[in-house]
């Protein structure tokens, strides 16, 4: 553990000139893989409120962690219609021989983890007939079990379950006026497991099995941005949104919400 950058930084073991993106890398088993795209016409501006119109290629990059020596790399042609269309957003999820990749305009790909090789893929955008968001699918998918949690959005599917081997869909769940920017997350509360998703309008909670909505609780941020990802600490869960959109909850016992300690700013002295 290194207690202390020193004034000349640190040493870099190894490093590879990839294309632009947003989403981190994923580093497991002695591999790193992440994701870029090679713009091939049309201009990213700085717009936050209007779509930007990019072709390019979408790929997942695959290197040795110990060398940075690329070991394989999956592409597709793929046009962006989004605000900053630079690149992909989520961050890659591993699953034991499986990597799971979702681009900015919803390609779902799963892919061998040694090779590369495509095991199957989806277009949520299309299957689920939902626009793309403005700011693209950025919420990476979470593995639990058999079963893989995507956003994707359209009626009564802003979330939806598949098969991690097949793809095939297992539930969709929830309707809402975007899909918002926040990665399913799952929690033990009061004794059973629950799927957490925060869209644009509502934090809610599924039974990660079936789908069914066990509660949900209004919380609007502004602009759709729901983003990070509700936290848990004992009997209390927080959340919190671009400006004062924020919620400190307390738990009962059976895991749903009780009393909201406070909303907005934190209570300060």
């Amino acid at each position: 553990i290194v207690d202390r950058i020193p004034a000349e930084g640190l040493p870099i073991k190894w490093r590879v000139p990839v294309a632009s993106g947003y989403s981190g890398p994923a580093v497991a088993n002695g591999r790193v893989f992440l994701t870029d795209y090679v713009i091939e016409s049309g201009k990213s501006t700085n717009s936050p409120g209007g779509r930007d119109k990019l072709t390019g290629i979408e790929r997942v990059l695959c290197f040795a962690a110990d060398t940075g020596e690329e070991l394989w790399k999956f592409e597709r042609p793929r046009g962006y219609n989004i605000s900053y269309p630079n690149g992909p957003r989520a961050t890659p999820t591993v699953d034991e021989d499986r990597v799971y990749v979702l681009g900015a305009e919803g390609d779902l790909t799963c892919l061998r983890v040694e090779t590369g090789e495509l095991v199957w893929e989806k277009q949520l955008a299309e299957e689920f007939k939902a626009e793309t968001p403005i700011w693209g699918h950025s919420a990476h998918p979470l593995v639990h079990g058999e079963l893989i949690y995507c956003l994707a959005g359209g009626p009564n599917s802003v979330a939806v379950a598949l098969d991690k081997m097949t793809g095939k869909v297992r539930w969709h769940a929830l309707s809402a006026s975007e899909i918002g920017y926040c990665p399913p997350t799952i929690y033990t509360l009061g004794a059973r497991e629950q799927l957490l998703i925060w869209h644009a309008d509502s934090l809610n909670s599924l039974d990660p099995l079936t789908g069914k909505l066990i509660w949900t609780y209004p919380l609007q941020p502004r602009y759709g941005m729901a983003i990070a990802a509700p936290q848990i600490s004992g009997n209390r869960l927080y959340a919190s949104g671009i400006g004062e959109t924020a919620v400190m909850l307390e738990l009962k016992a059976d895991g749903t919400p009780g009393e909201a300690l406070w909303t907005g700013r934190p209570k300060l002295g």
